[in-house]
């Protein structure tokens, strides 16, 4: 569910009136901010910069470097600076190495990059305070299985795969979930990668009567089957993982679906989008999550202070009004709610399913 810019905003300062602790919070954020992944860096900043300026907080910034050493002098920036909360890290590097430091201040992190399933599955075992405000590495296997099995289930469909890690995880992670809802592939197979033509594997899939293709596999691949397919007067639906958003050397065909993540500013309402542009801010990238994460630092900063209560309690079990919805997490600190999406390909960009 989408919500108004300034109606968050609104709710925010509302929230923040009058509780003079919330208010006067500093919230770190560490990002990259210099070598090859500055753009990112600069995206989180910028995100992070609009949520604080508007929440009235103050920020604190700290380069990272995406590495161990920098996570640790970002940690140490924060301590130092008695900040209550932070966000960001974009690298899992940076983040292992600040969390023993933050855990054993006290200063609970929402990071908006490390998508790295070990954080959050080590969370108990070592007291970290994280909480993740993006998917997991796996939170894809799961899409990919929770959406096509109750689509799919009346279909005759296939699952084929390229044999690379990537591809064969999804393939497999559908071809379990399909054998436990008692259903069965009319074809399985993996194919050879970047061949020029895939015009046996399309014949095999026809002569099987596969109307719907899972293909786990890259964009060049799934194009070049969909080409062949053609070629034969073979329509089948054919759908992959988020691989598919990167651009290949062959278009695909308009119809291919997608398991992905939504670009972010499809997940914003006009207002919202409006009001990023005014400050000069494209919502791409890392700058919209940066900002929800500081949208939910804010939050949690506000109750924490009202009900007396440690913030990291506040962030295990409150639901929080963001740009994207309201979030909750959680017991290992993830996102409760999946942001994969089935998306369509229209000829020029993938839009959500209705």
């Amino acid at each position: 569910m989408r919500h108004s810019l300034p109606s968050l905003l609104l709710a925010c300062v509302v929230t923040l009136a009058g509780i003079g602790h919330a208010a006067a919070a500093r919230i770190g954020l560490a990002a990259p901010l210099e070598g090859p992944l500055a753009l990112l860096g600069q995206q989180m900043r910028d995100g992070a910069q609009i949520a604080a300026r508007l929440g009235g907080q103050q920020l604190i910034v700290e380069d990272d470097a995406c590495d161990a050493p920098g996570g640790e002098r970002a940690a140490r920036a924060f301590i130092e600076a008695e900040v209550q909360i932070a966000v960001g890290f974009l690298c899992s590097e940076a983040l292992e190495s600040a969390l023993p430091l933050l855990r054993d201040a006290g200063i609970p992190v929402v990071t908006s990059g490390v998508r790295n399933s070990g954080i959050t599955d080590r969370r108990t075992r070592e007291g970290w305070l994280v909480w993740r405000a993006a998917p997991r590495a796996d939170a894809e296997l799961a899409a990919v299985a929770d959406i096509l099995v109750s689509r799919w289930r009346d279909e005759l469909f296939a699952i084929v795969d390229d044999g690379t890690i990537y591809g064969r995880e999804l393939a497999e992670s559908l071809r379990l979930a399909v054998e436990l809802a008692g259903l069965k592939p009319v074809f399985v197979d993996t194919y050879r990668p970047q061949s020029d033509n895939q015009v046996g594997l399309v014949g095999r899939l026809r002569r099987a009567g596969a109307t719907h293709i899972f293909v786990g596999g890259e964009s060049d691949d799934v194009a070049i089957i969909e080409r062949d397919a053609a070629g034969l007067d073979y329509e089948p639906t054919i759908a992959g993982g988020d691989a598919l958003r990167a651009a290949g050397e062959i278009p695909l065909a308009p119809g291919t679906l997608m398991i992905g993540m939504p670009e972010w500013a499809e997940m914003l309402d006009e207002e919202a989008v409006e009001r990023f542009t005014e400050a000069g801010i494209v919502p791409e990238g890392y700058v919209v999550p940066s900002y929800v994460s500081v949208e939910i630092a804010i939050q949690a900063l506000a109750t924490a202070d009202a009900e007396s209560r440690p913030i990291a309690d506040v962030l295990s079990a409150g639901g929080f009004d963001t740009l994207i919805g309201t979030l909750s997490f959680d017991d290992k600190g993830d996102l409760s709610e999946n942001l994969f999406q089935l998306l369509r390909y229209d000829g020029e960009r993938f839009l959500p399913v209705e």
